[in-house]
């Protein structure tokens, strides 16, 4: 994407959904938008508030929570170029928490420019469409994840999942990008306690599968993590695997397909 165009992850991940022209792009370009700077754990949004505006996600990780008597219950997780409360234009009232996973910088762009958007541009119209569904999808095999997989295998499809999501957007090209993880995060998102999470987290290292240090995880063996998780990346609705540069491009791509 073009040098210095600040919502460059944002076009990045619509273009992995739909090939984007020239004038499409001059639109995102002028996408206005209000700059916001959080700290680990605050709440960008919270549960029963009606915001005007959807909140883009420009570095650092994001998440939706549930809070309940028991715990708290972590039901997605978000990468820059992410958009999480998409959904939330026809029907604007949220009905869960939106958190900082460690420090983030997000974009707050009115609602009115998207409906805009949609009456200009009918392929970014389908385009955020189809990244509404695909956060849809995510949520339904997030879902599968937690209610079939063992805690391990949780983990790894996790982790997994995260790899291929920063790769479309030009994170972890080294299959190695900044953890988003306290051991009490992870043990939110894959519900088990933080003592599992500990222990999930050294057998991964003793598999050698992942080199997972406080604050950056690197992928050691991309095909084993695949094997163990049962990972298949059709649902995050990518128009072509092959899209995912960096320096293992064919390997890679080619154990997505398989």
């Amino acid at each position: 994407m073009r040098s210095g165009f600040a919502f460059t992850k944002f076009a990045d991940r619509l273009a992995s959904i739909v090939e984007l022209s020239p004038e499409d792009l001059d639109l995102l370009a002028k996408m206005p938008a209000t700059i916001g700077h959080f700290a680990s754990h605050d709440t960008i949004a919270r549960r029963g508030e009606r915001p005007t505006s959807c909140c883009l996600l420009l570095q650092g990780y994001l998440c939706w929570m549930v809070e309940s008597e028991s715990g708290q219950q972590i039901t997605s997780i978000h990468v820059p170029g992410d958009m999480p409360d998409l959904q939330n234009l026809p029907a604007p009232q949220l009905q869960y928490d939106l958190v900082a996973l460690g420090p983030v910088v997000v974009a707050f762009v009115p609602h009115a420019f998207f409906r805009e958007l949609n009456a200009s541009s009918p392929r970014l119209s389908r385009a955020l469409s189809l990244l509404a569904l695909a956060d849809v999808s995510c949520l339904r095999n997030w879902i599968f994840n937690l209610g079939t997989r063992d805690a391990l295998a949780r983990v790894a499809h996790l982790l997994c999942e995260l790899t291929v999501r920063l790769r479309v957007v030009g994170l972890a090209k080294d299959f190695t990008f900044a953890s988003p993880f306290t051991q009490s995060d992870l043990a939110a998102a894959c519900a088990i306690s933080a003592v599992h999470a500990n222990r999930t987290i050294q057998e991964l290292r003793r598999r050698s599968l992942v080199q997972w240090h406080s604050k950056t995880i690197a992928v050691a063996d991309w095909a084993g993590l695949v094997q163990l998780a049962r990972f298949r990346p059709d649902y995050l609705g990518l128009r072509d695997p092959s899209m995912l540069d960096g320096p293992q491009t064919g390997q890679f791509a080619a154990q997505l397909s398989a």
